[in-house]
């Protein structure tokens, strides 16, 4: 656990300033400026097919900044953790349920760095943490959707970030384990990490995060929770998202030098 004083320090500002992030030049997050506050945890909503994930993974370095800026306050790719949707990851690799979650390690030990015994020992605490004690040495391809997330948050545990990046992680997953990790995930948030979320759960963000961007290819609305998520900002956002031209020309791209800190 972080201590009480050094809380506020973990976690810088990120900004985003006329941030535009493009398959192929054309926009899937179009025009957008704001910050997540230093050690916020923030909620990411919108329509399917609205940019969520694909804001996320340009904040986590996955996809490159088309144009605009992103500033994420020094941070680097270690002080990150990226928690894709389970169903990006593949489970058909034989991998132990220790060796997935060890492989938070790697960017701090580096590829060739290897993985030490404390660390072995220090992923055992964290399964234990999330409910998994003696899953140690089964694979992962055995385990249910719900065992396989707390799995993926011991992994984000060991990797002790600055800021953690969660896409749809409750998911297809019960009840149960849906409160242990919402749990993890307002402890994060007390520590001082910045945390940002996708979610398709309106409900779960009411309650859990004090800040929401709702965002549909462009923002809609961006700030306090309750006052981002009313049937008219919602309404809005699946207007947009409806009338939003598939076939249309590609984004004029500012010709500005981006930055991705």
């Amino acid at each position: 656990m972080v201590a009480l004083e050094q809380r506020r320090s973990l976690a810088p500002a990120i900004v985003l300033q006329d941030l535009v992030v493009a398959y192929e030049r054309h926009p899937a997050v179009h025009h957008l400026s704001g910050s997540f506050p230093a050690g916020g945890l923030t909620a990411i909503v919108g329509p399917n097919g609205g940019g969520k994930s694909t804001l996320l993974k340009a904040l986590a370095g996955v996809q490159p900044v088309s144009s605009g800026r992103l500033d994420l306050g020094g941070l680097r790719r270690r002080d990150i953790a990226y928690l894709p949707q389970h169903a990006e990851i593949d489970r058909s690799i034989p991998l132990s349920v220790l060796d997935l979650v060890c492989i938070g390690f790697l960017q701090r030990a580096g590829l060739f760095g290897g993985i030490s015994r404390a660390m072995r020992h220090q992923a055992q605490d964290a399964l234990r943490l999330v409910g998994l004690g003696g899953f140690e040495n089964r694979l992962i391809d055995g385990m249910s959707i719900g065992q396989f997330q707390r799995a993926l948050f011991a992994r984000v545990l060991v990797q002790d970030a600055r800021m953690i990046l969660l896409d749809e992680p409750f998911a297809a997953i019960d009840q149960a384990t849906t409160a242990d990790l919402v749990a993890l995930m307002l402890r994060w948030h007390e520590e001082g990490r910045s945390v940002i979320l996708v979610s398709h759960d309106l409900e779960l963000v009411r309650r859990a995060c004090p800040e929401t961007l709702l965002l549909a290819r462009e923002p809609v609305a961006w700030g306090p929770t309750r006052e981002v998520l009313t049937q008219d900002k919602l309404a809005h956002a699946r207007r947009r998202s409806e009338a939003w031209d598939e076939s249309a020309g590609a984004c004029e791209l500012s010709t500005e030098p981006h930055s991705h800190a």
